[in-house]
C-alpha cells in the first residue's frame, strides 16, 4: 500500500458524475451542462429540482403539473406532528429536520409503491413543513395547516408558513401573502445551493447509497453531515459574525483583531474555486436589492466591509455562504433555519447522486494508512501498569 494520501480526499477523484460541474479552470458551476447565472436568472427552483432529479428542463406544461404535484406533498401525517410536538423547543432545526426525515421513512417507507422518485418529492415538500410546524408549536403552542394551493412554489410556502400569525385559533393558518421580492429570493437561493458536486454531505450520502439502504437513510446521512459549520453551517456563522457589529468601520476593526487572534472567519475561500465562487456575486446582488427595498442598507455595508477587508488581508474572496446570511436575514429568516433552508434545496442535488449512484453502484469503501502500534504481545489485566489514555475522553472517567 502506498505511504501517500490525500487529507480531507482534496483532489480525489472517486466516482464519475454527469450531474454537476464544479470548479472547471477554478471558476464555473452547472448543473447538467446548464450555467448557473442561466438557472438563476431564467428558471424557478421547481425547473432546477426537475432537472436535476429527472435529468432535463421541463416544459411549462411539465413544470405547471410538478409543482402542482409539489404543492399535494405538504401535508404531514398525524403520527408525524406528535413525534414534532414532542421535539424540545431548544432542540437545533437540523436535528429536527434529521428526525422529521427519519420519522417519515418510518411512516412512508420505500418500496414499489413508494420509489426514489416520489420520496424526492415527498421530502422537498415536506421539510419546510416538518420544520415550521415544530417551529409554531414550540414557540407558540400553535398546529398549524401546512397544506398548500396547487401553484404555490416552494419559496413561497416557506415564507408564508413562517409568519403565520401567532394569535390565530386552532389549527392555524396563513393567508398572508408573502414579499414578492422574499419570494424570489429565497428561490435564488434555493437554486444556488441545490448542487455542488460531491461536497461532504453529498459524498455521506452516496456512501450510505452505495450499502443499498433506503432513501431516507442516505438522506438522514446527508443531513448530519450538513449540520457541520465547516458545511452547511457557515451561513448561520456569517450572520452570528455580522450581528456583532453596527457599522462598516467597527466591521473592519472587529474582523482586524480576529485575523489578529487567528480566528476564522466563516463564508470565506473555497477547496474547489480558485478564482472566486461564481454563486457568490448572484446572491451579493441580491442582498443587495434587498437592502434598497427596505432603506436600510446598514447590514449589506457592513457585509461589503468585511469581504473588503478578507480580500486585502488574507486574499480570500467570499463564498455562497457569506450573502446568503444578510440576505435570508433581510427576508426575515431566523439564523437557525439557514442550514434548513439548505437541506430543503440540496435534497434536490442529493436525491439525483442516490439516483446516479444506484444505476452504477459499488461499494465505497477507501482505506486508510495504518499509523498505530506495532503487533503487541497481551497483557493479561493483573499485570498491566497504568498508562496515560489516548484520548481525553477516556481521561474524564
Amino acid at each position: 500500500m502506498s505511504s501517500e494520501f490525500s487529507k480531507g480526499l482534496a483532489g480525489v477523484n472517486v466516482a464519475e458524475s454527469s450531474i454537476c460541474t464544479v470548479g472547471k479552470a477554478g471558476l464555473g458551476l452547472n448543473y447538467r451542462g446548464y450555467g448557473i447565472e442561466d438557472l438563476t436568472k431564467y428558471s424557478t427552483f421547481e425547473e432546477v429540482a426537475y432537472l436535476l432529479i429527472y435529468g432535463v428542463l421541463p416544459t411549462s406544461t411539465q413544470l405547471s403539473a410538478y409543482v402542482k404535484h409539489l404543492s399535494t406533498l405538504r401535508k404531514l401525517p398525524a403520527a408525524l406532528c406528535d413525534v414534532l410536538e414532542k421535539i424540545p423547543h431548544k432542540a437545533h432545526p437540523m436535528d429536527v429536520m434529521r428526525t422529521g426525515c427519519s420519522v417519515l421513512g418510518c411512516l412512508e417507507p420505500e418500496n414499489e409503491k413508494n420509489d426514489q422518485y416520489m420520496i424526492a418529492n415527498r421530502l422537498i415538500s415536506a421539510f419546510g413543513s416538518i420544520l415550521l410546524y415544530w417551529h409554531h408549536w414550540t414557540q407558540n403552542g400553535l398546529r398549524i395547516e401546512t397544506e398548500s394551493f396547487p401553484s404555490e412554489t416552494t419559496a413561497h410556502h416557506f415564507l408564508r408558513l413562517l409568519n403565520v400569525d401567532s394569535k390565530s385559533k386552532f389549527p392555524a393558518s396563513s393567508t398572508t401573502t408573502p414579499n414578492p421580492l422574499f419570494v424570489k429570493v429565497i428561490d435564488i437561493s434555493l437554486i444556488l445551493y441545490a448542487e455542488h458536486d460531491l461536497a461532504a454531505s453529498t459524498f455521506a450520502t452516496r456512501i450510505t447509497a452505495s450499502t443499498l439502504s433506503d432513501i431516507y437513510s442516505s438522506i438522514v446521512s446527508a443531513i448530519g453531515t450538513l449540520r457541520g459549520p465547516l458545511h452547511g453551517g457557515a451561513n448561520e456563522q456569517a450572520m452570528v459574525l455580522l450581528e456583532k457589529f453596527s457599522s462598516p468601520e467597527e466591521a473592519e476593526r472587529g474582523v482586524l483583531e480576529m485575523l489578529k487572534r487567528k480566528e476564522l472567519v466563516m463564508g470565506f475561500g473555497h477547496r474547489v474555486y480558485k478564482k472566486g465562487d461564481p454563486r457568490n456575486p448572484i446572491i451579493k446582488e441580491w442582498s443587495r436589492k434587498l437592502s434598497l427595498d427596505s432603506g436600510n442598507q446598514t447590514l449589506f455595508k457592513i457585509s461589503e466591509k468585511v469581504e473588503e477587508v478578507i480580500m486585502r488581508e488574507k486574499k480570500m474572496f467570499p463564498n455562497l455562504d457569506f450573502y446568503s446570511a444578510s440576505a435570508y436575514h433581510q427576508c426575515g429568516i431566523p439564523t437557525s433555519f439557514f442550514t434548513p433552508l439548505f437541506v430543503i434545496s440540496r435534497t434536490t442535488g442529493w436525491v439525483a447522486h442516490i439516483i446516479e449512484q444506484r444505476n452504477n453502484n459499488r461499494l465505497i469503501r477507501p482505506s486508510a494508512i495504518y499509523v498505530g502500534p506495532n503487533p503487541t504481545a497481551y497483557v493479561p489485566i493483573e499485570k498491566r501498569t497504568e498508562q496515560k489514555p489516548h484520548t481525553k475522553a477516556v481521561s474524564k472517567l
